[in-house]
């Protein structure tokens, strides 16, 4: 139900007034839609965040978490709005934040006074808020603006498997409002979903309501709806819902949609949605694929490679040198009790993480925001040849003034790489993804193509070519 349009404008001016407004929400740049404007400034996304269970897991100490990935020099969080959650050992996770223990679980839904919910405690009532939860989700929100961190808010949650579904709120055995009674993947449906729609789309109202005056959102609609039988249209359907919400509330925020594992091909995308989601992007075929689309590609989520933070630096690396806007890694090193990322996992975690991957990612965002990369496109043509035997190259170019390039892999001996460069002085530093540090240096005249002598290096490195002489 939408508040009436006085009483929406008097909250609204009580929620400036107290600090928690810095503007206009993010929003795509209006001169390169492929990257994100916020707060007057060009944003590109590079983080390294946790298991999204910030919100609703009460034991996890959000404000040492938001602490460090602002103090990593990483701008970026997902949460989960808590219409699902996790049992313990999901997905072979240690210490997941996403799987509270059923005295911490909190919920955009108050709790009954009947007992026999499946996590413990009372069941829920689907038609009933809890002021707790709303209240940790916008101090959290508005901490992490302070620490200029962007959240993605992901709304829902396919039921992967029957021990997610069994605990979920939205299951009949887990409310008192005799809906949900359905097979896991007849949840996201407009048709089958057992009296749940309305339900959701009561949720997705008001947490868009709650949340319309933070400048540092995006809502997605859906994590990894391609799996547990979510449905195009009851995708659509929730997009429109954030639409018809904003109307007649002052901003209007971002909307996510997670399109596929590794990649595929956008087809016919809601006119509302921005940021178009790829998860385990690797090789980064999904930007390229869709560049036609000419909003955001995002790697929204890593793992199930290992848990060598090499492998994760480079797909970051090669992710957002071939023209993505958002990259997040998901580190298992962020647990309760640990929210400074310092849990040291076991190896048979799904992925990685770790205060040392943090620091890589500060590299990677320091030496895309070294450029103007508003005005940069992918281009592989300028380079002419010399890339090293079995591995890859990835460019980025302002036409005349910059380019940007990323090595991976390959022979790593000392080689040549050609480059065609404009004529003019430039001068070209080879950085060390692991340190910033520079690793060599020169200074080249244009007018042709030009060899620039390649440093050893172990698995990957930057180079960052600019016109002029430096002062």
């Amino acid at each position: 139900m939408k508040p009436p349009p006085l009483l929406a404008a008097l909250w609204l001016l009580f929620t400036f007034s107290s600090g928690t407004q810095a503007g206009a929400p993010i929003s795509l740049h209006a001169e390169n839609p492929h990257y994100f404007e916020w707060r007057g400034r060009p944003v590109i996304i590079v983080s390294s965040g946790e298991h999204y269970g910030a919100v609703v897991n009460r034991a996890f100490d959000y404000h040492r978490y938001l602490e460090t990935l602002a103090a990593d020099g990483l701008n970026y969080t997902r949460i989960f709005s808590g219409a699902y959650v996790e049992p313990e050992g999901a997905f072979n996770i240690e210490r997941n934040t996403l799987a509270p223990t059923p005295d911490q679980f909190l919920c955009p839904w108050a709790r009954s006074t009947e007992p026999g919910n499946a996590m413990g405690g009372n069941k829920f009532d689907l038609k009933q808020w809890d002021p707790g939860y709303f209240a940790r989700l916008k101090d959290f929100v508005a901490t992490a603006s302070k620490k200029g961190v962007i959240v993605e808010m992901t709304l829902f949650c396919p039921m992967y498997e029957e021990m997610q579904w069994k605990i979920s709120p939205m299951n009949a055995a887990n409310n008192i409002n005799a809906v949900g009674a359905v097979d896991k993947h007849a949840v996201h449906t407009l048709d089958r979903s057992g009296g749940l729609l309305p339900l959701q789309e009561a949720l997705v109202r008001k947490l868009v309501t709650e949340l319309n005056p933070m400048d540092n959102v995006i809502f997605e609609i859906c994590n990894e709806p391609y799996f547990g039988g979510v449905t195009m249209e009851w995708q659509h359907r929730i997009a429109d819902v954030i639409v018809e919400t904003e109307r007649d509330l002052p901003n209007r925020h971002l909307i996510a949609q997670n399109i596929a594992n590794k990649t595929a091909k956008i087809e016919n995308p809601h006119p509302a949605v921005s940021v178009f989601n790829f998860h385990y992007a690797t090789p980064p075929d999904a930007v390229a694929e869709n560049a036609a689309v000419n909003k955001v590609i995002g790697d929204d989520e890593t793992g199930f490679n290992g848990n060598d933070d090499r492998v994760y630096r480079t797909e970051a690396w090669d992710f957002i040198l071939a023209g993505g806007g958002l990259f997040n890694h998901l580190d298992y090193s962020f647990v309760v009790g640990q929210e400074d990322g310092s849990f040291a996992y076991p190896k048979t975690q799904p992925g990685g993480g770790s205060a040392a991957f943090r620091k890589q990612m500060k590299v990677l965002r320091e030496f895309m925001t070294g450029f103007d990369f508003i005005r940069m496109k992918p281009d592989p043509s300028v380079i002419q040849g010399g890339i090293p035997e079995g591995g890859t190259a990835r460019a980025l170019v302002e036409p005349g003034k910059a380019i940007a390039l990323y090595l991976q892999s390959g022979k790593t001996a000392a080689t040549a790489l050609r480059i065609g460069l404009p004529q003019g002085s430039w001068v070209a530093e080879w950085v060390n993804p692991l340190s910033g540090a520079i690793s060599a240096k020169e200074e080249l005249q244009g007018g042709a193509v030009r060899e620039i002598k390649v440093p050893a290096y172990e698995h990957d490195i930057a180079l960052r070519i600019t016109s002029g002489r430096p002062e």
